[in-house]
């Protein structure tokens, strides 16, 4: 018996040797969305792109020349949401950046959660967590896949761009806090900052980048695929004359925000903690992706990400593409330069991927949250259809006629999203037909300029919509946060609330320039090709579940891309 245990004991290593090799994954993974970033920036400034950042993407890595999004309003939040979960805000529910929430009368915002605490910046900055997403995300199946022992970070200016990628069982995500010019976090993921953090901060690196003037990166001259640098459909930053190069960004921050100065005049005395600049500037120039880039870096040495051991998760996202876009549109200087700039910066990520997590260990995807139109005032200037549809003449004109047809009241609660919330409580006071009332505002949105569809929720969940405009709605439509009506505009048209006067551009419709978006994939055994399969977007987090062996989210409803995974 002595014996036969001393022989068992002599084969443990020959049994363990022949257990095999280990379960090849790589060693991270990196999500990275650019905020409104069209699909044909890749091929309009490919002249003056460098060769380590998105030609190096393309050159070395595997392109989808045709990714759409399927569902609307394709906003941050729901962008960021469906690439990370592989559904649509139908099943994941984030419908919108806002969205009105019927419970408690009011509008809400995506990550809004006063449940926790901010953790290194202000309430109103701080306050935020995943806990509106209904859906696990593909950075959440990796946690629960390798038993929490897989790292995940989130990093983005924005808190949506932050928080919904890394998901609900995140170690961490940060976001940016104007007040301070610093990363921040909640109380969702650590009660405080970590060292490095708080170091990094200190060292006052946006302060930094807006110590000087926004000039473009290469003569101006040679931005010829860009509008002149002076148009009238570009927005100038507060205290500028003229939306034109160099922007003068010392003086320009050198305003503290309005909330400080407001704060400052109601209480008649400066604020002992009130900052003296207005750091929040740097969103809207490309220095907040050098910001961006630079703290993901540091998070990578830090966290030691991709070097345990374990599979970790890194999701970044750049958002001043969406801020720059907004205020100056697609076709700007402005734009061109940012997204130079940007190229640079992801040359130096992807540079540090190679040095400190090894050449061909890490999974990379790139792609955007959502795309955007030409400016209303570019395409008017040029003859092309489009233009801006002022939201508040809309809701006037629907609720004109609902007090003509109905008598008087309040007849519209929210006007959201494209989609009109109606006062359900007063069409049951004057017992009014939900579903009849619904297709009766719809009939007047129809007959409104511009407006290519409307369709009740009614009319809209009572039906399968495989494909057209309906479909779109179908995919983004979540019962308990959407709305009562939903309405498409015409091709080209865009929300604008500052009617008639419209500067620079926006997003959030079914239409291809808002849709289309890139899909790259590099790294860890990716091929090099191109494909012109007409994929989605949701297809992307099924895709790194087939990568890493593991369970797709719970409600994901896209599918693995079979021409990457060859």
């Amino acid at each position: 018996m002595k014996k036969l245990g001393l022989l068992l004991l002599l084969a443990l290593p020959a049994l363990a040797q022949k257990k095999g090799p280990s379960l090849a994954r790589p060693k991270l993974v990196v999500g990275i969305v650019v905020d409104q970033m069209r699909y044909d920036y890749l091929y309009r400034y490919w002249d003056k792109l460098g060769s380590g950042g998105f030609k190096r993407l393309l050159g070395e890595g595997f392109s989808y020349e045709s990714c759409h999004y399927n569902y609307v309003p394709t906003y941050t939040g729901p962008g960021h949401t469906s690439v990370f979960t592989g559904t649509t805000p139908a099943t994941h529910g984030i419908v919108g950046n806002n969205w009105f929430e019927r419970e408690t009368g009011k509008v809400t915002y995506v990550t809004d959660d006063k449940t926790v605490q901010a953790v290194g910046g202000t309430a109103a900055a701080g306050q935020m967590s995943p806990r509106h997403n209904l859906s696990t995300t593909i950075t959440d199946e990796l946690r629960l896949a390798t038993n929490f022992q897989s790292k995940v970070i989130g990093v983005c200016i924005k808190d949506r761009g932050s928080i919904l990628p890394a998901g609900h069982a995140a170690n961490a995500a940060y976001w940016y806090d104007g007040t301070n010019g610093g990363f921040i976090t909640s109380t969702f993921y650590t009660p405080a900052l970590p060292e490095w953090v708080a170091k990094f901060n200190a060292a006052g690196h946006a302060a930094e980048y807006l110590a000087q003037p926004w000039n473009t990166l290469l003569p101006i001259a040679e931005y010829t695929e860009s509008t002149p640098d002076d148009v009238p459909w570009e927005s100038a930053f507060k205290g500028e004359a003229k939306p034109v190069f160099p922007h003068d960004l010392p003086s320009l921050s050198a305003v503290p925000p309005a909330a400080v100065k407001a704060t400052e005049k109601a209480s008649g005395e400066k604020q002992p903690a009130a900052p003296t600049r207005n750091l929040d500037l740097i969103r809207s120039t490309p220095f907040g992706n050098s910001l961006t880039a630079d703290f993901a870096l540091e998070a990578l040495r830090q966290e030691q990400l991709g070097q345990r051991g374990f599979t970790d998760f890194l999701t970044l996202s750049f958002s001043s593409t969406d801020y720059v876009g907004h205020q100056f549109g697609t076709t700007a200087i402005e734009t061109e330069d940012t997204y130079l700039r940007l190229d640079r910066d992801l040359a130096r990520v992807l540079d540090a991927f190679d040095r400190q997590v090894g050449k061909g260990q890490a999974l990379v995807f790139l792609t955007a949250d959502h795309a955007a139109d030409q400016a209303a005032g570019f395409l008017e200037a040029h003859h092309l259809p489009g233009g801006g549809l002022s939201m508040a003449a809309l809701r006037d004109s629907v609720q004109r006629a609902l007090v003509h047809a109905h008598g008087p009241g309040q007849w519209i609660l929210d006007f959201e999203n494209q989609q009109v919330y109606l006062n359900r409580d007063l069409l049951a006071q004057k017992k009014l037909e939900m579903a009849k009332v619904q297709n009766e505002v719809a009939e007047i949105l129809r007959q409104q300029p511009h407006i290519a569809q409307a369709i009740s929720a009614t009319d809209l969940q009572r039906n399968a919509w495989p494909v057209g405009l309906s479909m779109y709605q179908a995919n983004g439509f979540y019962a308990p946060r959407s709305g009562d009506v939903l309405f498409v505009m015409s091709p080209g048209w865009l929300e604008a609330y500052s009617y008639p006067i419209i500067k620079g551009t926006t997003h959030g419709v079914s239409w291809a320039y808002d849709t289309h978006v890139p899909l790259l994939w590099w790294g860890w055994h990716v091929p090099h090709g191109e494909s012109s399969a007409d994929v989605k977007i949701v297809d992307i987090a099924p895709t790194v579940a087939r990568y890493l062996h593991i369970q797709e989210p719970s409600g994901c409803s896209g599918a693995p891309l079979q021409e990457l995974l060859k």
